[in-house]
């Protein structure tokens, strides 16, 4: 017996996308707080304690997914969006930076995906959201993003978000890859997840890739993305002038004193 509400959507942009979610009467979406973009009349908005996953799972139930939800670094509310008219209304929801959004349908996942903590959207009303923990020592202490992921279990549909271009790869059976752990965005349960050092300190103080990446082992689909968040942060607070950065005009002949014009230089 199905659980999860049955929603429609249409995916629309190119670089900075937002899924818009066709709800029946009476049916739900659930998001993280800040990621509505707009809504039509007839759709109320409800905060959540917890993951917002299960309508009915009592006190308890709402504590646990909370704490999960405390773990992993999201808030401890999740907002529900659900359709109180009589006809059919839509509420969008927008990605957070660019790159491209990704509809999971869980039924044919087998049920379950594993995600980066961030890189969850949106979903029909009844996916759970949790927390993957990585059995693996090394894991715990070195793997950056990828040590604590999130759990979407269900048989519903669910948005994640990948920053940059999206890669999606399958695995067959003992097959492997090495990626940076940043840029892993989801994987199927029967993927094993690994972290290894890179094997060389002088590539490893110098080479600009960090210490250790991913090693992940098939049988199973996984999914990249070229341009994690925190790449992107990192290189826009190196270029800030308040980092001590500066603009980067190769070939400019105003040089220094196009900063000056425009007032980017310090005073």
């Amino acid at each position: 017996m199905r659980q999860q509400h049955e929603v429609d959507f249409r995916i629309i942009g190119d670089d900075m996308q937002f899924v818009e979610v066709e709800l029946d009467p009476g049916e739900s979406a659930v998001a993280e707080a800040g990621s509505m973009m707009y809504m039509t009349p007839d759709i109320e908005m409800e905060t959540v304690f917890g993951d917002g996953g299960q309508q009915s799972s009592g006190v308890m139930g709402a504590l646990l997914g909370a704490g999960k939800r405390l773990i992993t670094g999201e808030s401890l509310f999740m907002t529900v969006f659900t359709n109180q008219g009589a006809r059919k209304r839509q509420v969008a929801f927008a990605a957070p930076y660019p790159g491209k959004i990704l509809a999971m349908h869980l039924r044919e996942l087998g049920g379950e995906l594993i995600c980066q903590k961030d890189s969850f959207l949106c979903a029909a009303r009844g996916v759970s959201i949790g927390i993957a923990f990585q059995r693996r020592i090394g894991v715990g202490l070195f793997g950056g993003e990828g040590f604590i992921m999130q759990r979407l279990t269900g048989d519903g549909l669910c948005f994640v978000h990948a920053g940059g271009t999206l890669h999606e790869a399958t695995l067959g059976a003992g097959e492997s890859l090495r990626v940076d752990t940043g840029c892993l965005v989801a994987l199927q349960p029967s993927v094993s997840y690994d972290i290894q050092f890179v094997g060389k300190i002088k590539t490893a103080l110098f080479g600009g890739e960090g210490l250790f990446f991913a090693s992940l082992t098939g049988p199973g689909r996984v999914w990249l993305q070229s341009l994690p968040f925190s790449r992107m942060a990192d290189r826009i607070y190196k270029a800030a002038p308040a980092a001590g950065g500066s603009r980067r005009e190769g070939g400019s002949i105003l040089g220094g004193l196009g900063d000056l014009l425009d007032g980017d230089s310090s005073q």
